[in-house]
This record gives C-alpha cells, sequence and structure tokens, in this order.
C-alpha cells in the first residue's frame, strides 16, 4: 500500500507527463476532480491564453486519483489517432471578435459539448462547426 505522500509524488509525476506530452504550460490547464459514488472523475481543461477563455479537453473516471491519471494519460498519448478534428467560430457575449477555437471529439455534439463546458449556452454564439479533412 503506497503512502499518501507517495500516491501525490506520482499524481505530480502522471500529470507533468500529461503536460508535457501535450506541449502545454501549468498555466494553460487545470486538473479538475471530483468524487462520486466510490468514483473519481478527472477533467482536463485547457486554457486558451489568447481569448483567456476555458474549455473541457477530455474526461475520465476511475477507482481513484491515481487510475483516473493514468487513463488521461492513456487518452493523450492516443487521441489523434481516435477522434476527429472540429473547428468552432464563436464570440462571447457582448463581444465583437470571432473566435476560433479547435476540438478533439468523436462528433460535433462531443465538440460543441466542450466547447459549452462550464458555461451557460447563452454566453457563446456559435457561428459554425466545420469537421476538418484527416491530413
Amino acid at each position: 500500500m503506497e503512502t499518501l505522500s507517495e500516491m501525490h509524488v506520482e499524481a505530480a509525476r502522471i500529470q507533468q507527463e500529461i503536460k508535457d506530452y501535450l506541449g502545454l504550460r501549468t498555466s494553460d490547464m487545470v486538473f479538475e476532480y471530483t468524487s462520486s459514488e466510490g468514483k473519481t472523475r478527472l477533467d482536463l481543461i485547457t486554457i486558451n491564453p489568447r481569448h483567456n477563455q476555458a474549455f473541457l479537453f477530455h474526461s475520465e473516471v476511475g477507482f481513484d486519483k491515481i487510475d483516473v491519471l493514468k487513463k488521461m494519460l492513456n487518452y493523450v498519448q492516443n487521441y489523434k489517432e481516435k477522434e476527429s478534428s472540429y473547428t468552432i467560430q464563436w464570440v462571447a457575449k457582448g463581444g465583437k471578435e470571432l473566435h476560433t477555437s479547435y476540438f478533439k471529439a468523436s462528433n460535433i455534439m462531443d465538440a460543441l459539448q466542450k466547447l459549452y463546458y462550464g458555461r451557460d449556452m447563452n454566453t457563446i454564439t456559435v457561428f459554425s462547426v466545420v469537421l476538418n479533412p484527416i491530413s
């Protein structure tokens, strides 16, 4: 059985591996953990420094923090082959600038859910969602 300290060290190591793999700075991503009914959920949130908006990158559910982090690491190492790329053009409510964001998702609804994660749907107007050609 690992000590709590060893678990924290292992969790930090895996989080760093995920950040390194994605090439993101610590300030550009958030690991959000929630526990419910004996399961741990990890929402990996990315923050676009250009327009300062946060979007869901991916969610995983596991037995504990280490399990869910290992699942997330596996996802980030393989998602490019498994999911389609979408381009979403949108404007924040009250804003004038058209923003373009890119999402990897299994379908259009999944891409939109990642865009709207953690916000009221009325705060963003979506102008287009495009499935990008496979390169």
